[in-house]
Parts: structure tokens; C-alpha cells; sequence
């Protein structure tokens, strides 16, 4: 998917023929699951998985189902430490907690451009008596090293990125990664461990890079990204998913690849 969310004929069409020989194609995002389904339709998967908050849920999806999936692993924790650590060292940050499958509570003024589905405005008193599967920073400032001490200290990985030139984090718990959550399905769908293959251009991909027996970073991902994966490929703009799609039907395994 480019950055303006355009997703190619060609990338439906390689995802559709590994589908139709056996492969399971799995979409890891960090997404929220109401952002990553219509991905996942978009690209004319039905069923099999999705693994969506950077691994902290995962869903199968089933066409017999009512809503068309169901979430099958939600890893949660006690937001208040993580929540009061940013209050003190990011007081003007806006912060938001997902509610799996439909939207987000925030804090007044965070950002709508930031979530997917409906976003309910609420005081921070509020965010800390609800679990979490992870807390959502906009316009935070760069973390200090006091500060990733305390996250760290608190058994949490505080993960930046940017969003229209915003910085933003994700404050989850250490071990919860896009990786974590395929290694659980290549062990429920019976994948040996060297039938893996992995596309990734964030530093949310970092972990899941190093998971896959192949690692494929984008050709637009930033140098720690590449330097994590096996191969790089075209980028983003380029479509630079097919050629490794496409390669997997080339070499002509007859196992599942998530």
C-alpha cells in the first residue's frame, strides 16, 4: 500500500495467486483491527489472519462470520505507570488508548488524521481505568533517556514514528511485536520455520524482519530497517512487493508462508 493508500492490481493480483497455491498470506500492521480490515478486504483476503496494533491482536478472519472475522488473541496491560510517566515528560502530547475493533479513546486535541474508526474524547483520569493493549502518543517530543529508562522499567518498549512529519510513539509491552504474534500462527498453521517470508519498511517491522527466514525491507525504509533484513527491494512507489511475491511463486514451494 503507497502512501496515499493506493494498493496496485499487481500486488492483488501476486497476493491471489500464492492464496490459490497455498500460502498464507498474513497482513502484520500497526494498524488498529478497524484499520487493517478494510486492508485485508481491499486485498481480496477473506480468510486466514490478521495481526493488527504492531501484534498486539490478532483476528481470524472467516466470511461465514457475522462481521466477517473474529478476534481470537488481545494481549492487554495496566496503562496508569505508562500514562503517568508520559503525563510528566510529555505534558503537551496528546495520548489515545485503542478499543479493539472500533475506534480509540483520546484526550482532547489529539489528532483525527492519527486513528481509524470513531474516536470518543476523554479525560485522562479516564485512560487509566481502562486497560490497554497499548497507548498512543501524538506530537510527542523525542524521548530522553530518563524517559526510556522508566518505560523500560515498567517492562514496556516505547516505538516512534511519524505521521505527516508529527512524531508519534507506541507504549507497549516488551516482547509484543508483529513477530511475537507470527510466530504463534507459523506454529498454529504448521509453517517450519525456513518457509517465511517478511516485507517491512518501518521500525515496527524490526523484529518481524528478523523473524522470517527472509526478510525483505522496502527500498524506501530508513538504514536501521535495511540493515535488519536479508534483501531489499523496489520501494514503496515502485511497487517493490511484487517482485518478492512473485518470486515466492517462482520458486515453487508448496508450503504456507505467512
Amino acid at each position: 500500500m503507497s502512501f496515499d493508500e493506493f494498493i496496485s492490481d499487481e500486488v492483488r493480483e501476486s497476493i491471489a495467486a500464492l492464496r490459490d497455491a497455498g500460502h498464507e498470506v498474513v497482513i502484520a500492521t500497526g494498524r488498529p483491527l478497524v484499520g487493517a480490515l478494510p486492508v485485508a478486504r481491499e486485498l481480496g483476503i477473506d480468510s486466514g489472519w490478521v495481526v493488527s496494533s504492531n501484534g498486539s491482536v490478532t483476528a481470524r478472519l472467516d466470511p461465514s462470520l457475522p462481521e466477517g472475522y473474529v478476534v481470537e488473541e488481545v494481549v492487554r496491560f495496566d496503562p496508569r505507570p505508562a500514562l503517568a510517566v508520559m503525563a510528566e515528560h510529555m505534558p503537551s502530547a496528546h495520548i489515545a488508548i485503542e478499543e479493539v475493533g472500533v475506534g480509540f479513546w483520546v484526550t482532547d486535541g489529539f489528532p483525527a488524521h492519527g486513528t481509524h474508526g470513531p474516536s470518543t474524547v476523554v479525560t485522562l483520569d479516564d485512560l487509566s481505568g481502562r486497560d490497554a493493549i497499548r497507548v498512543v502518543v501524538s506530537e510527542a517530543s523525542t524521548p530522553t533517556r530518563e524517559l526510556e529508562q522508566r518505560v523500560d522499567a515498567l517492562g514496556l518498549v516505547a516505538t516512534s514514528f511519524f505521521i505527516s512529519a508529527t512524531r508519534w510513539m507506541d507504549v507497549a509491552p516488551r516482547g509484543v511485536t508483529k513477530a511475537s504474534a507470527l510466530e504463534r500462527l507459523r506454529t498454529l498453521c504448521s509453517v517450519p520455520a525456513d518457509r517465511t517470508v517478511a516485507i517491512g519498511d518501518g521500525e515496527n517491522d524490526l523484529e518481524m524482519l528478523g523473524w522470517a527466514a527472509r526478510g525483505v525491507a522496502m527500498g524506501h525504509a530508513d538504514a536501521s530497517v535495511i540493515a535488519a533484513a536479508d534483501e531489499v527491494t523496489l520501494s514503496i512507489v515502485d511497487d517493490g512487493a511484487v517482485p518478492v511475491l512473485r518470486s515466492i511463486l517462482d520458486q515453487g514451494r508448496d508450503q504456507a508462508v505467512p
